[in-house]
């Protein structure tokens, strides 16, 4: 898991092909203006779900994996409170992988907890588990799908 603010992308650049033009969309799009909905910017293997409603709160999150995708969730206003734990120290089943949306969700709760402001960004490999929407309030955040198999 990386954490840290937009302002900061450039560095992660290298580490995936994809990063770049989902780091480029992300500084250039007023999101202000698109309603909540998934947008594909290169087809399945870049694309941004816009995300604004109320938090869930930390005993109604869940665990998740994803196997063929990497997370970049912005927050654009609030606050978000998000889960983390690596995948080696899960000590539950799964509750079964859904291939079509490249998720399993786990029962335990996460080790960690991190707040992502505004104009910040967690980044989640597939070894990053992690359990978003923990706050109770109102948020607004896109979450970049970048495919691991560019």
């Amino acid at each position: 898991m990386i954490l840290d603010r937009i302002d900061n992308a450039e560095r992660y650049y290298p580490l995936h092909p994809g990063f770049k033009q989902a780091f480029e969309y992300v500084k250039t799009t007023n999101f202000e203006n698109l309603e909540p909905g998934t947008y594909y910017i290169d087809g399945k293997r870049l694309y941004v779900k816009i995300v604004h409603r109320q938090g869930k709160g930390i005993e109604k999150t869940r665990l998740e994996e994803h196997k063929d995708y990497i997370d970049i969730q912005c927050t654009i206003t609030g606050v978000d409170l998000i889960g983390w734990q690596n995948i080696k120290d899960c000590t539950t089943e799964g509750q079964g992988y859904n291939v079509e949306k490249d998720v399993e969700f786990f029962p335990e709760k996460p080790e960690v907890w991190v707040k992502t402001l505004p104009g910040t960004f967690a980044l989640f490999f597939p070894e990053d588990m992690h359990a978003p929407e923990g706050t109770e309030e109102e948020f607004f955040k896109v979450v970049i799908k970048v495919a691991l198999n560019w």
